[in-house]
């Protein structure tokens, strides 16, 4: 018998000094059965990260066509694709040749780096494409604060961010591999 998504509810206020974007936003998010925390986490971080009044979910895991989250226009073209891991090269291209902005945000050490040295030189012509890398420890750490029912405060200040569940803070320095 095949498991079901577990739903996480969150609030997730975002405070972004970089973008001048101030909103909280109610989230119910779908955690697929073979999904860690660690990227569960990543995922929301990713929302934050980018965080918009059209940006959404989309069925990710269970879907091989779709990114972790997107942001269409009002018209239906992709504006922004976020990613999550470490993709193929085919579908990073098609991933630049279907939205406006694609984003990689890659996690796992050593493992990232590797996939990165493989597949950056392929990368270049993608003017559209942004791969940024969290380290292994702050994923570790953001994958402690998962709870089905979350409260969340991410701030956002020159690059560096801090995600705050209660008394528990985590900061995560993002590492741009590709701007």
């Amino acid at each position: 018998m095949a498991q079901k998504a577990t739903i996480y509810k969150v609030e997730l206020s975002v405070a972004d000094m970089d973008r001048h974007y101030y909103e909280t936003h109610n989230l119910t998010v779908a955690k697929h059965p073979s999904e860690t925390d660690e990227r569960l986490m990543v995922r929301i971080l990713s929302f934050a990260l980018n965080a918009h009044e059209q940006l959404e979910f989309t069925r990710g895991l269970s879907t091989e066509d779709e990114p972790d989250l997107w942001q269409k226009s009002l018209s239906g073209e992709i504006e922004l694709w976020v990613a999550l891991g470490m993709p193929g090269e085919k579908i990073v291209r098609q991933s630049c040749g279907k939205a406006d902005n694609v984003l990689i945000y890659c996690y796992g050490g050593s493992t990232a780096e590797m996939w990165w040295e493989k597949i950056k030189n392929s990368t270049t012509r993608f003017d559209n494409l942004q791969v940024t890398n969290f380290s292994r420890k702050d994923t570790n750490e953001l994958g402690k604060l998962a709870n089905r029912s979350m409260k969340l405060q991410v701030n956002i200040q020159d690059g560096d961010v801090m995600v705050s569940v209660d008394d528990t803070i985590v900061h995560v320095t993002p590492e741009k591999w590709k701007t």
